[in-house]
């Protein structure tokens, strides 16, 4: 009997060993690892790119575009240049803009002094009727309108040696430069230059 009471102790002892001890409150469970929150980060709210449309630009009434200008046929001779002659048509010198009240117009024969002689027109108003080039500068002042102002060298002749040409100076009121240039034109056709006065 002493020893079935010290195999039931043996056996009681090895069950409570193998037992669980759950209940036992010096336990103390590990915490399950938590999660990191991520930060939620809403998109960036970028507004579609809207390119403005391009300012339409008003076309400058005043810019001279030489080939319309010469297509009057009225003012000016039809181009006839033949291989070899580079001078039987108009002559665009150009378009200034300036705020002069005058300008001087000085011009003379540019090589070989032979005789050539020109018309000239300011806003198609013939203002010489007829000038002899020779070596010296010779010219005129004008008194600007507000716009466009279109003074035309028309050949008169060719002198001895062609073509009809000549060097001319265009000055504001207080004598500074606004072009310098020379026209080279056959008999009847013209040298144009405009001046904008803005």
């Amino acid at each position: 009997m002493k020893k079935i009471i010290f195999f039931a102790i043996v056996m009681m002892i090895s069950f409570s060993g193998l037992a669980q001890d759950e209940f036992n409150s010096k336990f103390k469970p590990i915490p399950a690892p938590k999660a990191k929150k991520k930060e939620i980060i809403p998109p960036k709210e970028v507004s579609p790119k809207v390119t403005p449309p391009d300012v339409v630009q008003q076309p400058d009434s005043l810019k001279i575009n030489p080939e319309e200008l010469f297509k009057n046929e009225n003012l000016y001779k039809k181009e006839a240049n033949s291989e070899g002659v580079f001078y039987r048509q108009n002559q665009f010198l150009g378009s200034f803009k300036t705020k002069t009240i005058t300008s001087t117009i000085r011009y003379r024969d540019a090589a070989f002094v032979d005789g050539d002689k020109i018309k000239v027109h300011l806003n198609d108003k013939v203002i010489e009727p007829e000038v002899s080039l020779d070596g010296e500068f010779q010219g005129f002042k004008i008194t600007l309108v507000k716009g466009v102002n279109k003074i035309d060298f028309e050949a008169l002749n060719e002198g001895f040696a062609s073509p009809n040409t000549a060097q001319f100076e265009v000055y504001d009121d207080k004598g500074a430069v606004i072009s310098v240039s020379q026209w080279n034109v056959g008999t009847g056709y013209k040298a144009t230059i405009i001046l904008v006065k803005e």
